[in-house]
């Protein structure tokens, strides 16, 4: 019998070929940005209760549990406003000091929280990350989902005392959703970019509590934002008007307070808003995703 030759049906195949016949892919390599965001939607119950767990975890220690949501603000907002509004006497310019300084600290405060927390949401989770399988953007999205929950109590605190202090109740007490919602895309592309930061020069962590501090100073949180007119250079003031925190501060003011003084008109302010929310939300996500193949190696 004559011999005869079977021809292998991959033979003459490049790897790549070979990997895209049966579907095949390289391990750990990063998924398109479609996919990714596909496989975030998926894990969103993993993230609301990662975010729940860190959020009672917090105040597992603490005798008063989670009452000190609601002491922290307050007692933050008492110590301010002795040392800005009453010992060097900050409050010229403002009716209502007091609602003033507590809608710009509550606010600030929850980015600065997204801030430290995003930061570390990488080198802090190497042991989970090296684990498990998952996309390493739930971490900084858990973390900003945990800061959301503290400024959803802050927030019922301070209409507590924007009431007591004499503002009323008005429509534009409504405007406090889209301005939360536009905040936290914000926030969440600031974790997101600062996570991947983090995970590459893990001293960023040390030095972004002085930058937070600076970055407080320059967004009126402790006195009125009139002192930039008198104080400040035509150029500079401009620049500091484009000041993202500043921006959500102030549309957090004008929506709770009657007299609130701005540094720019409404309209102005709402465009500003929502085009640092997409441009720093849509930008973190995207340069996080970059770097979804390196965190946790190395």
């Amino acid at each position: 019998m004559a011999n005869t030759a079977v021809a292998d049906a991959d033979s003459g195949l490049t790897r790549a070929q070979l990997a895209a016949r049966y579907g095949l892919s390289v391990a750990g390599a990063r998924p398109t940005l479609a996919a990714y965001t596909r496989q975030l939607w998926a894990y969103r119950h993993f993230i609301s209760a990662y975010a729940h767990a860190k959020l009672t975890a917090s105040f597992s220690q603490a005798r008063l549990g989670q009452l000190w949501q609601v002491l922290t603000p307050l007692t933050n907002a008492a110590v301010y406003f002795l040392i800005f509004g009453v010992i060097l006497n900050t409050k010229g310019g403002v009716d209502n000091f007091i609602a003033y300084l507590c809608v710009g600290l509550f606010v600030f405060t929850f980015t600065q929280s997204v801030a430290l927390g995003g930061v570390q949401a990488i080198t802090s989770h190497l042991g989970l990350i090296r684990a498990l399988h998952f996309p390493r953007a739930a971490l900084p999205f858990a973390v900003t989902l945990t800061q959301f929950r503290h400024l959803v109590t802050a927030i019922l605190v301070l209409v507590g005392i924007v009431l007591v202090t004499g503002e009323p109740i008005t429509l534009e007490w409504l405007l406090v959703l889209p301005a939360m919602l536009l905040q936290t895309i914000f926030n969440v592309g600031l974790a997101l970019a600062l996570a991947r930061l983090g995970s590459k020069m893990t001293d960023l962590k040390q030095v972004l509590p002085f930058v937070m501090r600076t970055w407080m100073y320059g967004s009126g949180v402790l006195y009125s934002v009139q002192n930039f007119a008198k104080h400040l250079p035509g150029w500079t003031q401009a620049l500091v008007e484009l000041n993202p925190l500043l921006i959500y501060i102030e549309l957090f003011r004008h929506a709770l307070m009657e007299n609130a003084p701005l540094t720019s008109a409404a309209p102005r302010l709402w465009l500003l808003a929502t085009v640092w929310a997409l441009v720093v939300g849509i930008g973190g996500f995207v340069y996080f995703w970059r770097g979804e193949q390196e965190y946790g190696r190395g």
